[in-house]
Order: structure tokens, then C-alpha cells, then sequence
């Protein structure tokens, strides 16, 4: 049978069509096919599986009781899946399209907010920046600790000959510090035209007072950064001096208070003259402490050469008197032994003249603490001493916890000028570059005898393993 005009299908369901006719829906059922043999009964499954195409899907079989309620939920069921198909599928065109329009102004809206959050995030964060940076400038580095750890070499701000020339450019500023900081001595500046309750004479009054309080401030914290001045402070002094003259400038506004340009000028070249002072005079303190130190070391040369002297000089007149008995004797073969012994005596008396005139003879020594300083570091130094290993000894005092070994041990004529040339090769590795009067080098003793070979040619001995015997000890009685 065939629609009648004006009716078209609303589905496709086997063995069955509906057609709408503009009122009501109509249904047209297929012929019933023949009936199919009988067949035993099959057992109820829980979920029939779902009908093959060009089958007739099975019916869900109705329970005996609750049948109401089995139609309800088929129901429900149903409307659900109708409601999901009009959703999907049998939306028009314009629905579609302003759903479409909708979720695109959503998108768009959050995008918008996102990216204004954003700039709002970034000016927030460039002002945080700014006023973080506004802080450090105010903030002034005071910790030595710090201000240590940037230092390098100190380099004189005005570099004169000695302290004693400091000290006489040091009391010629601080007379012009004192004849600026005299009334209208031209330390500060401030305003003319200020009045109070209409008087120029009251306004006057009111800004020398307030002047003379900030000058006062002012020098107050200039006096304390030169009484407290450390050379390696002379930078964070100055930028503390500047912060307070800025300070004061800004306190001041309203009556145009400052420190002139030219006072600030003289303290701030009052802190760099007593930096370099006390520089000057901590060097030469350590010159001095040096030289007494080698004065003491050359005056117990001097007692060792004269005590070695006298020595020789007793056993010679002993071996003389005994030279002359022998003669007396006749003792011909004994005079000559004794001749003999006479001539090593006085070969010994004149190498002890020669090590006395000679200021530049004397031993080379490699010596190392292990337990003190570690595996790579060493001293090079020179002694004149007749017994070097006295110098050693005097070295390894209550200053170390453990003894010094030795390496080597190098006699020279010109020890002086070996011991320059060992300490220009390790030049690269000292240990303290400020002060170049200390001998110790982070080297081993295989570099340093590799260093001594090319100088000398020729070593009588060298140690290279270091014995620190007590260092030892006390590492292995360290309970655990």
C-alpha cells in the first residue's frame, strides 16, 4: 500500500511504517509472516542480545506482577531517548547554529578575561619589580662578611709615599671641613624667601635652625663612618654617606634644605684619605713585623755562626798545642795525622767566615703540613742558619697542631735568588696574593722538585711522601 499525497515516513522499523497525515500518525503493519515450527522451549536469559538485521527485535518479557511499573520505566526510557535524538539529530539548522554562536561567545569571553588577567598580572609584576629596585637603592651594605666577599686587591684612592704623607693631606681637608661647617661657612644651602606669620626675619630664624640640625645629623653619621673606616669598606661608607645627604635633601624640600654640592665633596674625599691611611699604615706594620722578624732571624744566624766560630777556634788551639807536643817528641807520623786534622779544622773555620759574609748563602727548603693545610699545599722558603732544621722546628710551633715535614733541603751559594725563582714559577698557584711574604703555594712536592731539578741541576735528597706522624696517630685513634 502505497502514502497517499502529502504523507511522507517519520521512521523505518521493521515489519512496520507510520505516516503522518497532518493530523494524527498512522500504522501500517507488515503481513505476518508463517508461522515457524515449534520448538522447545528455550530458559529466560537476563538481556536478550540485540536482533540481528532483517530479524523482529525480541519483546522484553513482562513479569507476571509489576507490570505497571515495567511500562513506566520502558516509558521513561523511551522519552529519554527521544529527547536525546531531538537534541543530536533533529535540531534544525538555527538551533544548531546559535548553540554554535553561544559557545563561541563563551570562548571568546574567556579568552578576553584570560588575557586581561594577564596584563593585569604583568603590571603588577613590572611595579613589584620597581618598587623592589626603589629598595635596594636605599638599602646600603654594611656585613663585612659580604662586603668581603667582593673585594679584590685594594687600590689607593690617593696614592701617596708612606702614612706620614696621609696623615698631613688628612689634616689639611678636615681644616676645610671645619671652615665650611662655620656658620655661613658654605656647608649647607636653603631658602631666603621663607616667612612665618608674615615675618622674613621669623622665616630666616626657622631655617637656620632646621639647617644646623640637619648639619648636625649630617656630620654626626660622617664622623662615625670615618672613626669606624675599614679599607675594604670605603665603598658601602660612601653610598651610606650619599643615601644621608639624599635623606636630608628630601626632609628638607619644603625649605630647600640640602648639603652643598662641595662639603659633601670634601667628606666623601675625607673618607677615601683615611681608607688609604689605614691601608698605608696596616702595610707598613706588616713591613715592620717583617723586618723585625728577619732582624731576629739574621741575629740568631750571627750567634750561630759565632758560636760555631769559637768552637772551631778552641778545638784548632787544642789540635795546635797537641801538633806542637808531637813535634817536640820527634812524633813525625803523628805530627802529620795531627797536620791533617789541623786543615779540616781551618777549612771548616773559613767556610763559617764565607756563610757570615756571604748574606745570600744558604738552604732552600720544601716543606708541608698535611694534617694543617691538606695533600696540595706547600712552603718554599730559604734559611741561613747552620743547622736548618732548627728554622723548621721553630716554624712548627703552638701555631700549627702538627709538625712541618721536609722535602727537600738544598744548599746555594745563592739560595736568595733560587728560593725568587721557585716562588715567580709558582706564582699562579700562592695561596695568599695580597701578601707575597707568604710562602705557601697549592703544589705538591713532585711539582716542587720538578722545579728545583731545572734550577739547580742536582739534589742530594727529597722526601716526597710526607710522614706527619702525629697527624697520623691522631687519625687513628679517632673514635669512630
Amino acid at each position: 500500500m502505497s502514502a497517499p499525497a502529502g504523507w511522507y515516513p517519520d521512521t523505518q522499523v521493521p515489519g512496520q511504517q507510520r505516516y503522518w497525515d497532518g493530523v494524527v500518525w498512522t500504522q501500517h503493519r507488515a503481513p505476518l509472516a508463517p508461522l515457524a515450527p515449534q520448538r522447545p522451549a528455550q530458559p529466560a536469559v537476563p538481556s536478550p542480545s540485540p536482533a540481528s538485521p532483517g530479524e523482529a527485535p525480541q519483546r522484553a518479557k513482562v513479569p507476571l506482577f509489576g507490570a505497571r511499573a515495567k511500562a513506566r520505566e520502558t516509558g521513561e526510557e523511551l522519552e529519554a531517548l527521544r529527547a536525546e535524538m531531538r537534541r543530536l539529530g533533529v535540531l534544525d539548522v538555527v538551533d544548531v547554529q546559535r548553540e554554535r554562536d553561544e559557545l563561541q561567545a563563551q570562548i571568546a569571553k574567556a579568552a578576553e578575561e584570560l588575557r586581561q588577567q594577564r596584563v593585569e598580572s604583568e603590571a603588577q609584576r613590572q611595579a613589584l619589580s620597581q618598587q623592589l629596585a626603589e629598595l635596594r637603592q636605599q638599602v646600603v651594605l654594611t656585613e663585612d662578611s659580604a662586603i668581603l666577599q667582593e673585594i679584590g686587591l685594594y687600590d689607593y684612592t690617593h696614592p701617596l709615599s708612606d702614612s706620614t704623607k696621609y696623615k698631613d693631606a688628612l689634616a689639611a681637608l678636615q681644616g676645610q671641613i671645619k671652615a665650611m661647617a662655620r656658620l655661613d661657612g658654605g656647608a649647607i644651602e636653603a631658602t631666603t624667601s621663607w616667612t612665618v606669620n608674615g615675618s622674613q626675619a621669623e622665616g630666616r630664624r626657622m631655617v637656620r635652625d632646621f639647617s644646623k640640625l640637619m648639619l648636625r645629623a649630617y656630620n654626626a653619621e660622617a664622623d662615625n663612618l670615618v672613626r669606624g673606616m675599614k679599607p675594604y669598606k670605603l665603598e658601602s661608607a660612601k653610598d651610606r654617606l650619599e643615601k644621608v645627604a639624599q635623606t636630608i635633601a628630601k626632609l628638607g624640600k619644603s625649605m630647600q634644605i640640602r648639603v652643598s654640592p662641595g662639603f659633601h665633596h670634601l667628606r666623601i674625599q675625607e673618607l677615601e684619605l683615611t681608607a688609604d691611611f689605614r691601608e698605608m699604615l696596616a702595610r707598613e706594620k706588616d713591613k715592620e713585623r717583617e723586618e723585625r722578624e728577619r732582624l731576629r732571624e739574621e741575629r740568631k744566624v750571627q750567634a750561630e755562626i759565632e758560636r760555631e766560630r769559637e768552637k772551631l777556634k778552641k778545638e784548632q788551639s787544642h789540635y795546635q798545642n797537641a801538633l806542637d807536643a808531637l813535634v817536640a817528641k820527634g812524633d813525625i807520623e803523628a805530627a802529620d795525622r795531627m797536620r791533617a786534622q789541623l786543615a779540616d779544622i781551618q777549612k771548616a773555620i773559613e767556610d763559617v767566615d764565607y756563610r757570615a759574609a756571604n748574606a745570600r748563602a744558604g738552604y732552600v727548603y720544601v716543606i708541608s703540613n698535611l694534617g694543617s693545610f691538606g695533600e696540595r699545599m706547600i712552603k718554599v722558603g730559604m734559611t741561613r742558619r747552620l743547622e736548618p732544621l732548627d728554622r723548621i722546628k721553630e716554624l712548627s710551633d703552638a701555631s700549627v697542631p702538627f709538625n712541618f715535614d721536609v722535602h727537600a733541603l738544598f744548599f746555594a751559594d745563592d739560595a736568595v735568588g733560587i728560593e725568587n725563582k721557585m716562588h715567580q714559577q709558582l706564582a699562579d698557584r700562592r695561596v695568599n696574593r695580597v701578601n707575597t711574604r707568604r710562602e705557601f703555594f697549592y703544589a705538591t712536592p713532585a711539582e716542587a722538585r720538578e722545579l728545583l731539578m731545572q734550577l739547580t741541576g742536582d739534589l742530594l735528597q727529597f722526601d716526597e711522601a710526607p710522614e706527619a706522624l702525629e697527624f697520623h696517630q691522631s687519625v687513628n685513634t679517632t673514635p669512630h
